[in-house]
């Protein structure tokens, strides 16, 4: 995990939010109409002093969409519960995987199956530094050039 950003409010964007939905399987018409202004802060953040970002590295959680360089918000006010994203620290180390109860006892499970689960025991390191609530990454490359595809 590379450094922890702290949430600090600085400004109000309000951004458009499309009434319509977008397909991801067939296309369908469009609608040309806006249902309301949307404010990613408030969207993204609903505890505001118990929430920070950090940046994903490896990819042991492909299987979920967190890929490397993912900016990972997560709040330290939600309650850690098995099916729940994490960030722990594990003999000073810190990860990210999803808290899993397996036969009674804990695990913090991979979603990439090259990779084993770590399981939580009494002797364990262990310290949960919140829950990821959301994942932000991005779908063009650094610098916002487009590949164009011939033809």
């Amino acid at each position: 995990m590379a450094a922890i950003l702290r949430f600090e409010r600085t400004t109000d964007l309000p951004l458009p939010l499309m009434l319509c939905r977008v397909q991801a399987g067939f296309p369908s018409p469009a609608d040309d109409y806006v249902e309301q202004s949307l404010d990613l802060n408030e969207h993204l953040v609903r505890n505001p002093p118990a929430t920070y970002f950090v940046r994903a590295s490896g990819d042991s959680m492909e299987g979920v969409g967190i890929r490397p360089g993912d900016l990972l918000v997560v709040d330290r006010s939600i309650d850690p519960r098995p099916g729940l994203i994490v960030i722990a620290s594990v003999q000073g180390e810190y990860t990210v995987k999803t808290l899993e109860r397996r036969a009674d006892r804990l695990w913090l499970a991979p979603a990439n199956p090259r990779y084993t689960a770590i399981e939580v025991t009494s002797d364990s390191d262990l310290e949960i530094w919140g829950v990821v609530t959301h994942v932000i990454h991005r779908t063009m490359p650094e610098g916002g050039h487009a590949r164009v595809r011939p033809g």
